[in-house]
């Protein structure tokens, strides 16, 4: 009998070995390429993730580098705006003030007018306050020295005779230096004859002499010359003559003397009062 198992052909079935190594290897070889896969896929992700976040901050930025530009430009807008206000207002203003400077200058100008009219009202009533030659030149003395602000002065009139001024008061002046003066030759002489006053305004006042008054003022009753004040010098503040001064010299010019001379008529007939009768013609 023969032996069939020995005959026997081994089994087809047992896959051979080198085929499991095979597929083992292809499978591990597939495994780590989508290992590789997925890890380029999650590096290529967090690249795209970075991008994506650096060009939303770009994007914040830009937008606000925008919405700076725009608060900038509107910043700038309003500035320049402010500017031409600013100008505008400044430019009123200097109208305004230049109005006001005038106007202070105005009021002033009308303070010191008013002034001088107070001061020639003042001397006006000063000089016919009184009906005594003493009242009325002690009232002439206080206008020359408060008004005209004279240190030293002297008033004259001429003599009966018409040949000399002969002083008939006087202010800070010695009286041996009190003398007659001819009518004819120097300053005063000059003045009674021609009924002109002679007042330097191109001196200081203050430092006048007995030999060169700086004001010389006749002294007129109907258009008639009687007399001059002489003013010698000022008190020492009072270094040249305002305008109100020149009045101040044409009101004592024109009515100290009729004063006077009313005030002297007066006290000659023992201050009696004209008769009625004295009045009867003088209606117009």
């Amino acid at each position: 009998m023969s032996d069939n198992s020995e005959k026997r052909p081994p089994a087809s079935s047992e896959p051979p070995a080198n085929d499991l190594r095979r597929e083992k290897e292809q499978f591990l070889a597939t495994f780590g390429i989508g290992a590789r896969l997925s890890e380029e896929m999650i590096s290529e992700y967090e690249r795209v993730i970075s991008r994506l976040r650096y060009l939303e901050n770009e994007n914040a930025r830009l937008r606000s580098a925008v919405e700076a530009d725009v608060a900038v430009r509107e910043l700038l807008a309003k500035i320049e705006r402010l500017e031409r206000e600013k100008e505008e207002l400044v430019h009123r203003f200097r109208e305004v003030e230049a109005s006001s400077s005038g106007f202070s200058d105005r009021f002033q100008e009308i303070e010191a007018e008013l002034g001088n009219l107070a001061n020639l009202l003042v001397a006006s009533r000063q000089l016919h306050a009184s009906l005594s030659p003493r009242g009325v030149m002690r009232r002439v003395k206080e206008v020359l020295a408060q008004l005209v602000g004279a240190e030293r002065y002297a008033i004259y009139f001429v003599n009966r005779e018409g040949t000399e001024l002969v002083p008939i008061a006087s202010e800070g002046i010695a009286g041996n230096d009190l003398l007659n003066r001819p009518i004819h030759g120097g300053v005063l002489g000059e003045v009674f004859t021609s009924g002109r006053s002679i007042i330097l305004d191109d001196v200081d006042p203050s430092h006048g002499t007995l030999d060169g008054p700086p004001a010389v003022v006749p002294l007129i009753v109907d258009e008639k010359t009687v007399g001059v004040i002489a003013v010698y010098s000022t008190l020492a503040q009072k270094t040249r003559f305002d305008t109100v001064d020149y009045e101040l010299f044409n009101l004592l010019g024109s009515q100290a003397a009729w004063a006077i001379v009313s005030a002297t008529l007066f006290a000659a007939v023992d201050h009696r009062l004209p008769g009625l009768e004295a009045f009867v013609d003088l209606s117009v």
